[in-house]
């Protein structure tokens, strides 16, 4: 564990590097990570990382992948969140977002208790919706932009931003000062980072991550595009109910699609008004109303004066008999 103060002089050059480039793109942007002049640094961490991730990280997430079973993991994975609750409330205050921070000050006690220490998310089944939040969040938040696009090891992409705020998360997350500070045996905390590692690493295969690196052609640039979108997103609050993404609930399907303006309001059973433009064919100015009867004769029409049609001579079903001495009509 790297003391306070020791861990303070290593942030300290970060920190001025962070607000030199702060200034040199608009504030709370990532403009100079997409152009990633870090690159051929960057490329080299990210093929170290992937070689301990083939042999170390993805067989021991394999492996805790095998033996436990999918309710057991995603308890884990419940109760890592619910130790996040405490460091998002304060980043949600430092960011001036009281009404997340109450979300996750209850999320935080409704897990805790009624949720078996974190184990169940009883909180979003009593729709109280998650607000995480973190330090290089709240900085973006305060104006500071990315930086340069990093990969830092085993941790993975990141920005300059981005890591120093996992730099004061490491010395100021509640969560981590009191593991930090407990009376326990090194192993177990060391036991309790491994166990965060391993199953994050377990819930990036379930949600696909290794599917689409491996279907990339470019790996290392489609990881660095996937996390800068996902960053903004997260620093925007896009996507999340309430929060500038969907609504809280749909409209109905009636009133989905508005009327368009001009119709008319008809009762159930109106007849439909007549449109007054006139139909190709119609002759200019002449008045609406009912269709000529047309003066050329049909086939099997008879030399008839226009306007009668001409009687059958045949009877048709449910006519009478003729009477005898009845003369045939013409």
């Amino acid at each position: 564990m790297i003391p306070r103060r020791n861990a303070a002089r290593l942030l300290a050059p970060a920190t001025v590097m962070l607000l030199l480039s702060a200034c040199a793109t608009v504030p709370g942007q990532n403009r100079l990570a997409e152009r990633d002049p870090l690159e051929k640094f960057n490329r080299g961490v990210w093929g170290v990382n992937m070689a301990a991730d083939k042999v170390v990280l993805k067989p021991v997430s394999s492996v805790y992948r095998t033996v436990a079973p999918r309710p057991v993991r995603q308890g884990v994975t419940n109760a890592f969140s619910n130790l996040s609750e405490p460091w998002s409330f304060i980043n949600n205050l430092l960011q001036g977002k009281p009404k997340r921070a109450v979300r996750n000050l209850g999320r935080f006690v409704v897990n805790t208790t009624l949720g078996l220490g974190g184990l169940i998310d009883t909180a979003s089944r009593m729709k109280i919706r998650p607000a995480p939040e973190d330090f290089g969040q709240t900085l973006a938040r305060w104006g500071v932009n990315g930086g340069p696009y990093l990969v830092l090891p085993i941790l993975g992409p990141s920005t300059l931003r981005d890591g120093v705020g996992t730099g004061v998360a490491s010395v100021a997350d509640p969560v981590r000062v009191a593991v930090n500070q407990a009376d326990v045996n090194v192993w177990y905390k060391r036991g309790f980072a491994a166990a965060q590692v391993i199953s994050a690493r377990s819930d990036l295969t379930e949600s696909g991550g290794d599917a689409f690196l491996q279907s990339s052609l470019d790996p290392y640039a489609a990881a660095r595009s996937a996390y800068l979108q996902r960053r903004g997103a997260a620093i925007a609050d896009i996507g999340e109910e309430g929060d500038g993404g969907l609504p809280d609930a749909a409209q109905p399907a009636g009133e989905a699609v508005p009327t368009p303006a001009g119709d008319a309001t008809t009762s159930p059973g109106a007849p439909l008004p007549q449109s007054g433009a006139p139909l190709p064919g119609d002759e200019p100015g002449a008045p609406s109303g009912p269709l000529p009867q047309s003066a050329a004769p049909m086939p099997g029409d008879d030399a008839a004066p226009s306007g009668a049609l001409p009687q059958s001579a045949a009877p048709m079903p449910g006519d009478a008999p003729a009477a005898p001495g009845d003369k045939p009509q013409p």
